[in-house]
């Protein structure tokens, strides 16, 4: 979202000179620099061959191996997270990934004699939720609106609206709610300052 013709296009607008008008400002170029430092975050793994939306959000990620693996939608908010991309890493749009989250898609053959490298893709479908602290293991697919709770290891599919936590994570007995409409990119305060002053 961070994108800044889309901020400028979509900003709010007050009357010139009015305090709301003076504080929508203030609150804009005080909040500039982090925007500007996740827009060249973006740009850096875009221009390393990932595919990122421009309106996604992107925090401090550390990602090893092939950039051209990792494919991330629109409206998406990635925090501090590391991306092992032996294989594709997929995420939709309007998913939350939130900080120490860590996404592997590689691991060792236990039962072969000569330990080989074993990969697998990550599939995160829209408006899943991924809290903080959780692993992805390699060849995970996690449904739409899906919630993986803090320090869950997913090593299983997760199904649509399913809330898993745990390690493993088990599936809890109730789901999350299947109408979704929200984006969480417009609840970091620099995109605020733009959307709403």
């Amino acid at each position: 979202m961070a994108g800044f013709s889309y901020l400028f296009k979509n900003r709010a607008v007050f009357p010139f000179a009015s305090y709301a008008h003076i504080k929508a400002w203030a609150k804009r170029f005080q909040t500039l620099p982090e925007l500007i430092r996740r827009n060249r975050r973006r740009s850096r793994l875009v221009k390393k061959g990932a595919c990122i939306d421009e309106r996604a959000e992107i925090g401090q990620v550390k990602a090893g191996g092939n950039k051209k693996n990792l494919k991330i939608g629109a409206y998406t908010f990635i925090g501090q997270v590391e991306f092992s991309l032996h294989d594709q890493i997929v995420i939709g749009e309007n998913v939350c990934v939130n900080d120490g989250v860590l996404f592997l898609t590689a691991s060792h053959d236990l039962k072969d004699p000569e330990w080989k490298h074993v990969k697998s893709p990550i599939i995160i479908e829209d408006y899943a939720w991924i809290c903080t602290n959780s692993i992805i293991l390699p060849g995970v697919h996690i449904g739409r609106g899906a919630v993986v709770g803090a320090g869950a290891v997913v090593s299983k599919n997760v199904g649509d609206y399913e809330i898993v936590a745990g390690n493993p994570a088990q599936v809890l007995t109730k789901k999350r709610t299947e109408k979704l409409e929200y984006n969480p990119c417009s609840f970091l305060a620099a995109n605020r300052a733009w959307l709403i002053g």
